[in-house]
């Protein structure tokens, strides 16, 4: 209402204030507004990671709860493992069991070759055929099994599983067998290239093949 210059100066001055008053104003209405979402959203992103939490810890449970009722024995403690103890000992009895089998039949295979092999050719008595050379010690090679043998059958028979002492027959027949397998492998080379030469005899070789057709 203010008329020239003062009244214009007067009308700017009386603007920049309600300017100020309405940004006050406004500031006034929304910074609660601002603060509040502001929090909100902070109280929202807590909440959230905890529910992320609660939520991974629920399925994380469900993951193990199978694992943790199929781990659980259905028996008590004392009957698990004596079913433990039960296997093993059976499964130590079946190897026990192979042990013996296969010294059996290495005897087995031993003896063949002493009476279809060894001893038929010692009684030919060829001049040019050294049996004891290309042979070595297998006949004690052959005692020394059956003795083997012999020490574990009585180890093992009428004797309960759990009382049964393997490993004392080994050590009891320890130096024996070093002793005389020592003596079989340091000939073993000299009698594979002894058995190559024969090889080359027709006549020689033939003896050879009457002893495979023997143990045929």
């Amino acid at each position: 209402d203010c008329p020239g210059k003062e009244g214009t100066g007067v009308r700017k001055r009386n603007l920049t204030l309600l300017r100020n008053k309405l940004y006050m104003g406004q500031r006034r209405r929304t910074e609660p507004v601002v603060e509040s979402t502001t929090t909100a959203g902070d109280h929202g992103n807590l909440r959230r990671s905890q529910s992320d939490r609660t939520e991974y810890s629920q399925k994380l449970q469900e993951k193990m709860a199978p694992q943790v009722v199929s781990s659980t024995p259905a028996t008590p403690p004392q009957e698990d493992e004596e079913e433990v103890i039960r296997r093993m000992m059976a499964r130590r009895v079946k190897i026990i069991a192979e042990l013996m089998q296969t010294e059996k039949d290495y005897i087995s295979d031993l003896d063949l070759c002493i009476k279809e092999v060894i001893q038929p050719l010692r009684n030919k008595q060829i001049a040019r055929f050294d049996v004891d050379g290309l042979f070595s010690n297998i006949e004690l090679v052959h005692q020394l099994s059956a003795e083997l043998l012999s020490l574990l059958e009585e180890a093992t028979t009428d004797v309960e599983p759990t009382m049964q002492v393997i490993g004392e027959v080994f050590l009891q027949i320890k130096g024996p067998l070093e002793d005389t397998y020592k003596i079989y492998c340091y000939h073993h080379d000299d009698a594979h290239t002894m058995l190559e030469y024969y090889e080359k005899d027709e006549e020689l070789k033939q003896h050879l093949r009457d002893c495979v057709q023997s143990l045929k």
